[in-house]
């Protein structure tokens, strides 16, 4: 007999809503492990949210846990299967929509708020026809903004369901690879913080470690001709601007998810992430203890739903995207690269520069950025030069494209705005999966953003539920 029925290897939205699913169709009995390198929700803690400064906490407490990014994240559920992944590559449209509503409502059972943005056609339409007068391509998306308070909550209060159930158990701070056997897999190596290892043996493995696992899932699938496909590289900044500015268009849709195609080499460039009154916040990836890399510092985002805890800033990323071709096949190694050459420069944290400098040429230094009326809510960010760190193309187009959104938020071309970088999502090397997530080794499933097929929470948590299914069904 079986130690586990299932072992998922990740605890963020993909691996959570897997066994949500699983035990709404088997016995509470049944043997589910979680196993996850960073630690239980409770436990879980950033210095740098309370200090402003990071300590590197191995491994990092915003990226690993229960919940993964997301309990630290701004809980953007985007209810468009267009937005936030490529689950249509695998599923019908009408499939994928009926999954996203019924995912949805989990996510309210456990009290995600019930407002929706981005649900007034009229001022939509009105977004939309002005974008469309620059070449702007305005991608319609209603999105439920839990904040990251109501992220944290919502997803402990997942936790809490599912340790009352009999025959479930999560184990922190392991890491786990999993055992390969005649194309079948047979369970998983669990090594302990301490160094220990132990062997367990399971029916079923879910892969679905995150993008700060994406890495790890590519190694596994090397090494055991799985098959990858490259996916769009995406790397640009984060950029920052007085509320004021982004209000025209984050008051009606909250995050406005804009395309443009860059006049010098028509690169894709787009708007994500998008958090009115938020905070650009600092993360690490890799840097959990049994990782094959060193970490690096990359910018990300997040807001509060509490009104009384907003700043006088929004921030969104904006993102060059590149599809390579053959003989390339190091999506990942590229984007930790490009992150790395920042790191270097700051001595390993996120580097910050006013667009006006940039414009012109030279470093950002202290005593510019203090002249900025926008004031930075990353203090611990380096001012710089983004232009030894980023491609030519890439900044070349970043550049073209805030000029081109400029004519939509009145502002954004500024001297004063500032960009922080970098910012990569590592969810570039797509494995090959059938349609309900399996690799060719039989019983080894890999979903979410770390198999490359999802891009954020709702479409990652829907891969957990069709993997749920297709277990169950078998």
């Amino acid at each position: 007999m079986k130690d586990y029925s299932v072992i998922v290897i990740g605890a963020g939205p993909a691996g959570i809503f897997t066994v949500l699913e699983m035990y709404k169709h088997v016995s509470p009995r049944t043997k589910i492990l979680i196993v996850d390198e960073g630690r239980s929700i409770d436990h879980r803690n950033c210095p740098a949210r309370v200090n402003g400064v990071c300590v590197g906490c191995k491994p990092c407490n915003i990226m690993s846990g229960w919940s993964g990014a997301g309990a630290f994240s701004d809980g953007k559920l985007s209810l468009s299967e267009e937005v936030g992944g490529n689950l249509t590559d695998y599923l019908p449209v009408d499939k994928v929509r009926e999954l996203i509503k019924y995912t949805d409502s989990v996510y309210l059972d456990f009290g995600a708020p019930e407002l929706i943005h981005g649900l007034n056609d009229r001022k939509v339409d009105e977004i939309a026809y002005e974008c469309s007068k620059h070449n702007i391509h305005l991608v319609r998306c209603p999105v439920r903004h839990m904040g990251t308070e109501y992220s944290f909550e919502v997803l402990r209060a997942m936790y809490e369901y599912l340790c009352k159930i009999e025959g479930f158990s999560f184990m922190e701070n392991t890491h786990a690879d999993p055992i390969i056997e005649n194309g079948a897999v047979t369970g998983a190596e669990l090594t302990f913080k301490n160094g220990e290892k132990k062997t367990v043996t399971a029916d079923y493995v879910v892969a679905a470690p995150g993008r700060g696992g994406a890495q790890w899932l590519a190694k596994i699938a090397a090494e055991n001709d799985l098959g990858t496909k490259n996916n769009e590289v995406d790397i640009g900044v984060r950029v920052e601007v007085p509320n004021s500015v982004m209000d025209p268009v984050t008051k009606h849709l909250y995050e406005a998810k804009m395309v443009y195609y860059s006049d010098t080499f028509e690169s894709k460039v787009r708007t994500f992430c998008m958090n009115p009154g938020g905070i650009v916040s600092e993360e690490h990836y890799n840097a959990g203890f049994n990782t094959f890399k060193d970490s690096i510092a990359v910018v990300n985002g997040h807001s509060y739903a509490d009104e009384t805890m907003h700043t006088e800033n929004t921030n969104f990323a904006m993102l060059v995207s590149t599809k390579f071709t053959e003989p390339f096949n190091q999506p990942i190694e590229y984007g930790r690269y490009i992150a790395q050459l920042g790191n270097m420069l700051t001595g390993g944290g996120v580097m910050v520069q006013r667009l006006g400098d940039l414009l012109l040429g030279r470093r950002t230094d202290y005593t510019r950025l203090k002249k900025s009326t926008t004031r930075p809510t990353l203090v611990t960010a380096v001012p710089g030069d983004l232009s030894f760190v980023l491609p030519h193309r890439h900044l070349t187009s970043i550049i073209e494209a805030i000029r081109a959104f400029d004519k939509i938020v009145p502002g954004l071309y500024s001297k004063n705005t500032l960009l922080y970088g970098i910012e990569v999502k590592f969810y570039s090397s797509k494995i090959t999966v059938s349609d309900s997530f399996e690799t060719k080794v039989k019983g080894l499933y890999a979903i979410g953003d770390g198999a490359g097929i999802t891009r954020g929470l709702m479409q990652a948590s829907v891969t957990g539920v069709v993997v749920a299914r297709d277990i169950c069904g078998k």
